[in-house]
């Protein structure tokens, strides 16, 4: 079987990242790059920091339409935006030329709960295209869904959840420090929040709703609040800058209401250099079940890598996968690649042979 064949769509924080990780890797190829500017032209592996080529040939960084054709990869990863809606137009465009697509767009975690007709719209031209579809992360996708989930296989019944997670945002790029306010005042927090440009945490939504599917609940309600974390020092991250007295992250809460009771609560305060202050992060799951569980981690699974890994341990999931739009329960219990990624694919599911 032929090497893994991926073209990465977005070389920024994520997206590079990403493409560093399968460098390293057996049995996988990057076939091709994506990005805007003056990255265009350029060979991939000068473009993005730290990444080593080796003895693997160039790959020159072009427009969608110069690298996105019929045959030329097994899979594309998409990081570009956070929400269904931006990234709609590029998982399409993936899709009618043939190709699995993965993305690390928040909202696409389970793009049912906030843009079902968007949702159904990419399930469709998934199965159309006798492809898969499917957006994660470290969260949504991972720790405040996934893993809680997994922990109610241990439990006769489940009577409410509590997914925490304090994380640092300061592995994140430009367009995650735009989305939590970072550097901000107090004020324009409190008039983006007023006229619902404030984004804050993008994947509550998604989250609840995949567990709720999950478990089989019929989620009535869901809701959402944030309030400003303030900084009383300066805050300096590698994409993102806060001085003392300005915003440096948001402090998230979200709620489901199934059969008229309060089953889920979410709670994220996420800012950066959270240590410069003394706050230590850590993630969390309490379920109120038969038998209880309370699950501590400390520090935080690391957001940045995590986001990263996920992605990239999920590609041979995605090009498996049944044809149409997928979320992480969907797919078999994701896990670190230390072999060969062809080994794990499924020779009938490979598009390039």
């Amino acid at each position: 079987m032929k090497n893994v064949k991926v073209i990465l769509w977005g070389l920024g924080a994520m997206g590079g990242g990403i493409g560093k990780m399968l460098a390293k890797k057996k049995g996988v190829d990057i076939v091709g790059g994506i990005d805007i500017g003056d990255k265009i032209g350029k060979n991939l592996y000068d473009v993005v920091p730290g990444i080593q080529q080796g003895d693997r040939p160039d790959v020159i960084v072009g427009t969608p339409e110069d690298v996105i054709v019929p045959g030329a990869a097994d899979v594309v990863v998409v990081c570009t935006n956070s929400f269904t809606k931006d990234v709609y137009d590029k998982l399409v465009f993936v899709m009618e030329k043939g190709m699995n697509v993965i993305t690390s767009a928040e909202e696409m975690a389970y793009p049912q709960a906030q843009e079902p007709e968007l949702a159904k719209k990419l399930d469709e031209c998934a199965k159309k295209n006798g492809v898969s579809v499917m957006g994660t992360g470290i969260n949504p996708g991972l720790i405040m869904d996934l893993l809680v989930i997994l922990w109610t296989a241990a439990c006769e019944e489940v009577n409410h959840i509590t997914s925490r997670r304090v994380n640092s945002l300061s592995p994140f790029g430009p367009a995650v420090m735009e989305e939590q306010g970072i550097g901000i005042s107090v004020d324009e927090f409190n008039a983006r929040k007023a006229d619902g440009t404030m984004a804050g945490h993008v994947g509550f939504a998604e989250s609840v709703g995949m567990m709720c599917e999950a478990l089989g609940w019929k989620l009535d309600e869901f809701g959402q609040d944030m309030e400003p974390i303030v900084t009383d020092v300066d805050r300096k991250s590698p994409y993102g800058f806060a001085p003392a007295g300005s915003v440096a992250g948001v402090a998230m809460k979200g709620w489901g209401i199934v059969d008229g009771e309060r089953k889920l609560d979410m709670d994220h305060p996420q800012q950066i250099e959270p240590e410069q202050v003394g706050v230590d992060t850590g993630d969390y799951v309490i379920l109120d079940a038969v038998p209880p569980v309370n699950m501590a981690n400390s520090p935080e699974i690391e957001g940045g890598i995590g986001t990263m890994a996920m992605i990239m341990n999920c590609i041979p999931h995605v090009i498996n996968a049944k044809p149409g739009l997928r979320t992480m329960i969907d797919i078999p219990v994701p896990h670190a690649i230390m072999g060969d990624f062809r080994d794990l694919i499924d020779e009938d599911k490979k598009l390039v042979k």
